[in-house]
């Protein structure tokens, strides 16, 4: 598998479809289909993917033997990495593909002076808090944040501290 960053409407696009087949499949069942489709409108849209790069965010594809499999979308703040989005297709689950995004993404964070990996996770979505704490993250608090058209997210916070290789001398 390599991780390619996203830079062109084409690749924007394929994340949109990824997005529309991956929460459509895994969400529905947590949070229902009106709260799927709210949320892919207002956050994995492709006009919102475009808004959201423009305004700093980072978006990677996942490709395993030329097919997307999956994507992630990061934004690096405050000596911060957030990991907003990690998304692999069902056929492609528990491969290890998401902890190959996730060391990426650690190598990245360092690289850009961050001290941690956050992200927040469904409560409901106990598969996924498993594995985030099979990587080393571990729940710092719970988050209720109102999304509008009266749904919430309901999350756990999750953080992962990031240690500097020591420096040869």
């Amino acid at each position: 598998m390599y991780i390619t960053k996203v830079s062109d409407e084409k690749q924007i696009e394929l994340v949109a479809a990824l997005a529309c087949e991956i929460w459509h499949e895994y969400f529905t069942p947590i949070i229902g289909k009106a709260q799927v489709e709210y949320m892919l409108e207002k956050f994995q849209s492709k006009k919102s993917i475009e808004q959201q790069i423009q305004n700093g965010f980072i978006y990677f594809l996942m490709i395993n033997n030329a097919e997307p499999i999956g994507y992630a979308g990061i934004i690096i703040k405050d000596r911060e990495l957030f990991l907003s989005k990690l998304y692999v297709v069902s056929a492609q689950r528990n491969k290890g593909f998401g902890k190959q995004v996730v060391v990426f993404l650690e190598d990245l964070a360092l690289e850009q002076g961050a001290e941690k990996i956050t992200l927040t996770v469904n409560k409901n979505n106990s598969n996924t808090i498993g594995a985030y704490q099979k990587m080393g993250f571990i729940n710092v608090e719970s988050v209720i944040k109102n999304i509008g058209e009266n749904f919430v997210m309901d999350d756990f916070k999750m953080e992962k501290n990031l240690h500097r290789p020591f420096a040869n001398k």
